[in-house]
């Protein structure tokens, strides 16, 4: 097929002069920043020496961050597939594609939750006798296995529906939460369809609530068996069901079509053997997979992550199966994307600078991180098998076993998930993903780019996936201690960006690793800027230039500047001037009370006192907790140690200001209000970034308001900080 049109094009962004000359002139007054601070160290004996020195370190290490930032906006490239021409050249020859799905707690993970997720890629606009789903439940519940078995039912209507209508999403959560709009014919079937899924929903939830399924229920199903011992959450066999065998003449849809096949699997779990949390469950399923269905082409997804594009797979091949680079690509990593954020994204949970700026730069450094959901893989990557140019590995229909029953396939297949299977192998090693570390997904990623493969990001028109994001203030600090703590982790193990990467990625992509790999360290600068300044202030000590000396100019300009930048980059990308504004306050709050609690955890795991753990983020919440989510009111409700941090810092910042000014008009006099300019800058930005703080303290009367023992403390800590002197 010599000469054929590629399937994917690639583009890079044009004019880029105006961001060229922006960062050469924020690098330059960085420099100047640098160059003030070593010039000017206060003599030995001096009060403000050690606040200088500390500014200075945060300082240096602000500067070298923003560097590793910028390698991400450097070379952005944008990506456009071309799926009809995908259809015409290989129609007959299409792989076979084996999804995952993959959940772990019923309580925290709903299963009306996870089977929407199950249908949504059941749906997909692909063969499907090619498609084979898997959930694996680390939770081994026969609630979640019920919930599977009724989805395998509504599976029946639902496909055709979706296929015949061309709906979008495939969620029948998603898609039965927006009233009908289409045209009279439709309706109908629209209306049964919907009746169907609400019974099933009350079924699945009413079992859900009970925590027992019912005798007449455990009789409809073989695997039902599976639980009639002492089975429970870490303690049972393994357990794999084939619910719906494509290869039977039986398994079709209500329109005569063959239906995907499904299958349920729960990995052995013993109480004294590690589990390795989810990259022991993907692993488990690649062995699961390859005896099963064996597709050339795998997607893995988390159970709220449901399918928003049911073309998705077609883009994926469009790399995968390009003539002149398919062979080049490992994995495709789309963006993950929400369906609950509010208008002014309370959280910063969307990560738009993440998924519309930083993967495009990294794009053009060879490749995207994986990131664990909505990511299609090409299974001898995920194997360990080393790129080898010479050797052009095309993505090609697999052996797959049609002669054996499901029984028989189940029985192998659960030799492969016991516990001991993996001992003695290089399973979780050289071969699928890595263990011992929370963010298993970017570390197996790193691997397999530093094997020579390169990733590709794509970023749909229409998002490929959308999930839950967390509604609470301490999930989300919890959410990114585990991410910065596990990013912190590989830079600091054999795999690390800069030592494992050299000569096998690109400087860029080092670069682009490093931004997430750091994002823990980043809490001691901002830590010394949030706190130091202030006090500093409170004692009429400034720290800073004077507005009338040239050398104010440089601080002026980065604080300036890299500010406006950041403003219009976030309306760029589709965020609301106030959306910016917590974009900022949750960027502190992370820095305060998130990352260093990782740094520690990973200072003790480094020494041997601790061992790294895997912390479920919960996808539901109280009504309650759902109204203020909805109307943009922070959730605290907690004295929790990172909340007594925020709260200190909040009640720290206008006591200095305060105070401090006092003693400048009285004491010093106005005069010396341009020595202190940058102080009560830094004073008056974080008292008004944390109202919301003073709000939950001091007015609010609802749960989620802040407890009184947290704002006695931040109080009497801040207080201290007035008392005591200066060395």
């Amino acid at each position: 097929m010599g000469g054929e049109p590629p399937l994917f094009e690639t583009k890079v962004r044009e004019g880029r002069t105006w961001y060229k000359l922006y960062m050469l002139s924020v690098l330059f007054g960085h420099c100047f920043i640098l160059v003030y601070r070593a010039l000017h160290i206060p003599p030995n004996g001096d009060k403000g020496r050690w606040a200088w020195i500390g500014l200075s370190m945060a300082e240096i290490w602000f500067a070298f961050y923003w560097i590793l930032t910028q390698s991400a906006r450097w070379n952005p490239v944008y990506r456009r597939t071309f799926k009809d021409r995908l259809s015409i050249r290989y129609k007959d020859k299409l792989p076979g594609v084996d999804i995952y799905v993959c959940t772990a707690d019923p309580k925290i993970e709903p299963p009306i939750i996870v089977i929407s997720t199950v249908l949504s890629v059941m749906a997909y606009e692909y063969p499907t006798e090619k498609l084979t789903v898997y959930l694996s439940d680390d939770g081994g519940s026969d609630i979640t296995f019920y919930a599977l078995l009724e989805a395998s039912r509504l599976a029946k209507a639902w496909i055709p529906f979706c296929k015949k209508f061309k709906i979008e999403p495939r969620s029948p959560a998603a898609y039965f939460k927006e009233s009908y709009s289409g045209p009279d014919d439709k309706l109908v079937e629209w209306m049964e369809i919907k009746r169907l899924y609400e019974g099933m929903e009350r079924s699945i939830n009413s079992v859900a609530n009970s925590g027992v399924v019912p005798d007449d229920i455990r009789k409809q199903h073989k695997g039902f068996s599976e639980w009639n011992g002492k089975a429970t959450r870490s303690d049972h066999q393994p357990i794999v069901q084939i619910l719906v065998d494509g290869r039977d003449e039986g398994a079709r849809d209500n329109e005569g079509h063959v239906l995907p096949t499904l299958v349920y699997m729960a990995r052995e779990k013993r109480p004294h053997r590690h589990h390795n949390f989810k990259a022991g469950a993907m692993n488990s399923l690649l062995r699961v997979s390859s005896e099963i269905s064996n597709g050339a082409l795998i997607l893995n997804v988390d159970c709220d992550m449901y399918s928003n594009n049911s073309e998705t797979i077609k883009d994926a091949l469009c790399f995968f199966m390009d003539e002149e680079k398919g062979h080049e690509f490992a994995f495709v990593q789309l963006p993950q994307h929400y369906n609950n954020i509010t208008k002014n994204d309370l959280y910063g949970n969307s990560l738009l600078a993440i998924s519309e700026i930083d993967f495009h730069g990294l794009d053009g450094h060879g490749g995207p991180l994986y990131i664990g959901s909505g990511c299609y893989h090409r299974r001898e990557s995920l194997l360990g098998k080393k790129y080898d140019k010479t050797h052009k590995l095309e993505l090609v229909e697999r052996e797959r076993d049609y002669k054996s029953t499901a029984s028989a396939l189940e029985e192998r297949a659960k030799n492969l998930v016991t516990c001991t299977f993996e001992d003695n192998t290089q399973w979780g090693n050289e071969v699928g993903l890595k263990y011992g570390c929370p963010v298993e997904d970017v570390i197996t990623g790193l691997s397999i780019q530093c094997n020579g493969w390169k990733s590709a990001y794509f970023n749909p028109q229409r998002r490929g996936f959308l999930g839950i994001a967390p509604v609470t203030l301490d999930q989300i600090l919890i959410q990114h201690k585990r991410w910065s703590e596990g990013d912190l982790q590989i830079l600091l193990s054999r795999y690390s960006p800069v030592s494992y990467g050299r000569n096998k990625i690109t400087l860029g992509l080092q670069m682009c690793y490093s931004i997430y790999c750091l994002w823990a360290p980043c809490s001691i600068p901002t830590l010394c800027y949030a706190i130091i300044p202030p006090i500093y202030f409170l004692h009429g000590i400034s720290l800073f230039p004077d507005v009338s000396n040239s050398w104010f100019l440089p601080f002026a300009y980065v604080i300036t500047v890299t500010s406006i930048y950041s403003f219009l980059e976030c309306l760029e990308i589709g965020l609301t001037p106030k959306g910016w504004w917590n974009e900022q306050r949750i960027w502190l709050y992370k820095r305060l009370a998130s990352y260093p609690f990782a740094l520690f955890d990973t200072a003790l795991k480094q020494i041997g006192i601790a061992k790294s753990a895997f912390v479920i983020t919960a996808k539901v919440a109280s009504d309650e907790v759902l109204k203020r989510y909805e109307k943009e009111v922070i959730e605290f409700g907690s004295a929790s140690l990172p909340f007594v941090i925020i709260a200190t810092v909040a009640v720290l910042s206008p006591i200095c200001f305060i105070m401090g000014l006092v003693r400048l008009l009285v004491v010093q006099g106005i005069g010396s209000m341009g020595s202190m300019l940058v102080q009560v800058i830094i004073c008056s930005v974080v008292s008004i970034i944390n109202l919301p703080v003073y709000e939950a303290m001091l007015v609010r009367q609802d749960a989620g308001r802040l407890p009184t023992s947290v704002a006695l403390i931040s109080l009497t800590v801040s207080l201290i900080a007035y008392v005591l002197p200066l060395n």
